[in-house]
């Protein structure tokens, strides 16, 4: 089967099931599995080659990792610290030791043991955290800790893949020793912070400034895919090293664009990599030992969720968030499929041992959709008798004002917010006024057109109030505009005009909080004059508010016929002389 047909195969199988388990309001990650199973060698067998399709389609998770790191700047993940390493570092070490203690009591060798235990304790993070967003659960106290153990599960790849040598009897595939090999993967992770910091950045923008949208995105998956490949040259974790390279950018102003790029690509790898693990399910396996394998999933799924109930209780202090971190996280994970392969390379672990882990692992990401669906339906809203407290620190910015076009007009309001302490969010197309304007500590600046839907739900315009349209082109606002209004009904839009023109195309979209960009300060400079000329202060405000007046009547007047000059033409000569009749008639009454 060619490359074509097989997309276009995984693609139908995709949109068939997601639809139809979403429906059943089931959600979308069982029905990629169910897909998988359908078209894989235990189903049709539409698809053959697993092992490959499930290789490729990890890089989904790798993109996954780099867009939560872009959420996490890195003092935030500085106060996660005893989440990571306290609560993750104590669900490793408890439930391995407790998987251990059952592979030793099946009649494992320790060592064998040893790795079946600390190899089902890894969960699940594509699984976990895709769970999470469709619920958008993340920023609650059981979405955060189990983030923080799903980082610390990442981050004990290194210390692991170091052990299994020291535990076999075979030759690791490398000839080096497992100390070196860790210092190794140290020294990359050290070489990723510091080109994060020193070069990337400046490599973004320059890329930028020749603002060309293929050449950002391009770029943007050349950092992902390079960090991940030169992580796992090492041995390492490539969604360890893609997190870290996310969380190095999360600061930068092209943040909102990096997220906006990447996301598309995500989604269809994580659908794939799925889709994968369905197809890898062993279902000769599951015939022949049925009770065997069932006793593994549902001891391995309950021995997980146990330990992590009592840490939840034990740190959340809340039962509702307890029962959700224990099942949110209870399946094995996707690292264990790798685990396991170098352990029979090793000679560790048998390869009849290995096959059943493999299903172990892939029918305890199948039940985890559906124990997380029954309990949100039926045992959720019964422990609900009080909210739970707020998590100190949040991944999500949920400014009340978007700001589009931080030039002159955008800076202006910027300030005035500043001032009154209202959290704003900026976008702006220009790469060399972000930089210049970081240097005075403008921080909520991020890169990218706004006009653009998916960098407005990147810069979380579904969570603001009010909405300022401040771009200086007059294609690209209404552009904008139109965006907006379409997806993000519930913003308040203030709009800055160029021009009259501009104004009109606004309001014909609908907008009525228009600002025209020199209207109020061509109305002073008015004023001015004419006291200059003799008018009373008094004399010359009544004259302005009455020219205003005037005005805005007559720009809504004549907004739907702006495209027609003869029209304009009349509306204009009957609007002067109503206009010279007013005055007069003021001077009459004075």
């Amino acid at each position: 089967m060619s490359l074509l047909q097989q997309a276009l195969v995984f693609l139908a199988a995709a949109v068939v099931a997601v639809t139809l388990f979403k429906k059943l309001g089931l959600g979308s990650v069982l029905g990629y599995l169910a897909a998988g199973v359908v078209i894989g060698p235990w189903g049709v067998g539409a698809v053959p080659d697993v092992q490959s399709i499930l290789h490729f389609s990890e890089f989904g998770v790798v993109l996954l990792l780099f867009l939560i790191g872009l959420e996490l700047e890195p003092a935030r993940l500085w106060a996660l610290r005893r989440t990571v390493f306290g609560l993750g570092g104590a669900q490793v070490a408890l439930t391995g030791a407790l998987l251990a203690g059952v592979g030793i009591a099946t009649g494992m060798r320790p060592a064998t043991a040893a790795v079946v235990g600390l190899g089902l304790s890894l969960s699940s993070t594509a699984f976990a955290l895709q769970l999470l967003s469709e619920k958008n659960e993340l920023p609650t106290p059981h979405g955060q800790a189990s983030f923080g153990i799903l980082l610390f599960q990442d981050l004990a790849v290194i210390p692991l893949l170091a052990l299994l040598p020291l535990l076999g009897s075979g030759e690791a595939p490398s000839s080096e020793p497992g100390w070196m090999a860790a210092l190794k993967g140290l020294g990359v992770l050290a070489v990723v912070i510091g080109a994060g910091r020193y070069l990337v950045r400046p490599l973004f923008q320059r890329v930028a400034a020749a603002h060309s949208q293929e050449l950002f995105t391009a770029s943007a998956l050349l950092l992902v895919i390079g960090t991940a490949v030169l992580v796992n040259a090492v041995g390492l974790s490539m969604a360890l090293g893609a997190f870290l390279a996310g969380v190095l950018l999360a600061d930068s102003e092209f943040r909102h664009e990096l997220e906006a790029d990447i996301e598309p690509f995500k989604g269809l790898l994580l659908g794939l990599f799925f889709i994968a693990v369905g197809m890898s399910v062993n279902l000769g396996l599951i015939a022949a030992a049925p009770l065997k394998v069932l006793l593994w999933v549902v001891g391995l799924v309950a021995l997980k969720a146990l330990v992590l109930w009592g840490l939840g209780r034990w740190r959340l202090g809340n039962t509702e968030s307890a029962w959700s971190l224990a099942l949110i996280i209870s399946q094995g994970g996707e690292f264990a499929f790798v685990l396991f392969s170098l352990a029979v390379g090793l000679q560790v672990m048998e390869q009849s041992l290995a096959d059943l882990m493999v299903v172990t692992v892939s029918l305890s990401m199948a039940v985890t959709p559906v124990l997380f669906a029954a309990y949100t339906r039926w045992l959720r809203p019964r422990l609900r008798n009080k909210a739970p407290r707020a998590f100190d620190v949040s991944p999500q910015e949920d400014h009340p004002v978007l700001i589009a076009g931080f030039g002159r007009v955008g800076q202006v309001v910027g300030r005035l917010l500043r001032a009154k302490r209202i959290g704003f969010t900026a976008l702006d197309i220009s790469s060399e006024n972000i930089e210049f304007l970081k240097r005075f500590g403008n921080n909520t600046i991020h890169y990218g057109d706004a006009s653009r839907l998916d960098l407005l739900r990147a810069a979380r315009a579904d969570k603001a109030k009010v909405f300022v349209l401040a771009i200086d082109d007059i294609p690209s606002s209404v552009r904008t505009a139109e965006t907006v209004l379409q997806h993000f009904p519930h913003l308040t839009v203030f709009a800055r005009a160029r021009n009259r023109q501009h104004a009109y195309q606004l309001m014909n979209l609908g907008i009525k909080n228009i600002m025209r960009e020199t209207w109020a300060s061509s109305l002073e400079m008015g004023g001015g004059i004419l006291e200059a000329l003799g008018l009373t202060y008094s004399e010359s405000r009544s004259a302005l508010e009455r020219f205003r007046e005037h005005d805005e009547n007559l720009l809504v007047a004549t907004a739907p016929y702006h495209r027609d000059e003869k029209k304009l033409t009349e509306l204009a000569a009957q609007a002067r002389k109503e206009l010279e009749s007013l005055f007069e008639q003021d001077a009459q009454k004075s």
